[in-house]
């Protein structure tokens, strides 16, 4: 099969997707993605170990031949309603082998069961259990995608804020920066798998009683001063392209190093289907860049 009808069979998929996410059940979604993980195939060369992060569940997943002292701690997406997936496990393989990296994995609680601060607390906590386990910050990067795009810079402003050494670099893979009260109306509202019934679903789910302005909550309100530099993919056909390009804004003015790509015809977390050449690509180039990132801070400490 060609790459183009690989991207065609593809796209083709989105609308049944899109009414899956506006219209089935949560109970159901959720029984679905736990049966699923459970039996999710990985490549043979990457060992997935559940472990609790000081009570948070995780998966460790971890290459042949990784440097053992060097983490990617990767936060899933789903609007913050659902938990992790086998695409978001086979992405994270995905990941890791190219990254070199050994990477956890964090299963946080999610809404809107367990609204907001749940997500983020346990993401802080997977953070600060691989520094008691050894790991200095120097040695690990963030990255997450969507709603875990939205986590990973949330926890950067977390950390800083409380003070602990952050992470020498973040990759956002269709972030989320803004869920205060947004209209999905008009020609930016028509992404092509994200329903506004979701959206909205999802936004009142993790936001619950809180300010949806709250910068921990939405970081477009937030302060991005001495945040790690930072790498952001978003698709040219996703309503969540806005906020890729606020959140390159902000932090340019704040004087952070963010870079951002911006990939045509590509919709939300189109990564996630490892067989589109342009998902490959795109997590090439995030595990180029942060593993990139390790070595120089490494090196520079080293001298």
């Amino acid at each position: 099969m060609s790459d183009s009808e690989i991207e065609t069979r593809l796209r083709a998929r989105l609308p049944l997707k899109r009414m899956a996410q506006a219209y089935l059940p949560l109970w159901l979604m959720h029984w679905l993605i736990r049966h699923g993980s459970k039996r999710v195939q990985l490549p043979d060369d990457v060992l997935r170990q559940s472990v609790r992060a000081d009570g948070v569940s995780c998966d460790w997943l971890i290459p042949e031949n990784c440097l053992p002292d060097r983490v990617l701690l990767y936060l899933h997406g789903g609007g913050f309603v659902y938990p992790q997936t086998p695409p978001h496990l086979q992405m994270g393989a995905y990941l890791a082998r190219e990254s070199g990296l050994r990477t956890l994995m964090v299963d946080y609680r999610v809404a809107p069961a367990h609204p907001y601060p749940a997500a983020l607390e346990d993401c802080v906590t997977a953070y600060r259990w691989l520094i008691s386990q050894g790991f200095e910050a120097k040695q690990i990067v963030i990255a997450g995608d969507s709603a875990g795009g939205n986590l990973t810079l949330t926890t950067l402003m977390r950390l800083r804020d409380l003070g602990l050494p952050l992470p020498v670099a973040g990759a956002c893979l269709s972030p989320v920066a803004n869920l205060a009260h947004r209209e999905y109306t008009g020609p930016a509202g028509e992404d092509p798998l994200l329903h506004p019934k979701a959206r909205r679903f999802y936004s009142r789910s993790y936001v619950g009683a809180n300010d949806p302005r709250d910068p921990l909550i939405s970081p477009e309100f937030g302060s991005w001063q001495g945040l790690p530099p930072l790498l952001i993919h978003a698709g040219d056909d996703e309503v969540l392209k806005a906020d890729a390009f606020k959140i390159q804004q902000l932090a340019t003015a704040a004087g952070v190093e963010v870079t951002l790509e911006i990939y045509p015809r590509m919709w939300h977390v189109w990564q996630i289907n490892l067989p589109l050449p342009q998902a490959r690509h795109s997590l090439n180039a995030i595990a180029q860049f942060l593993s990139g990132r390790l070595r120089k801070e490494t090196d520079f400490s080293d001298d």
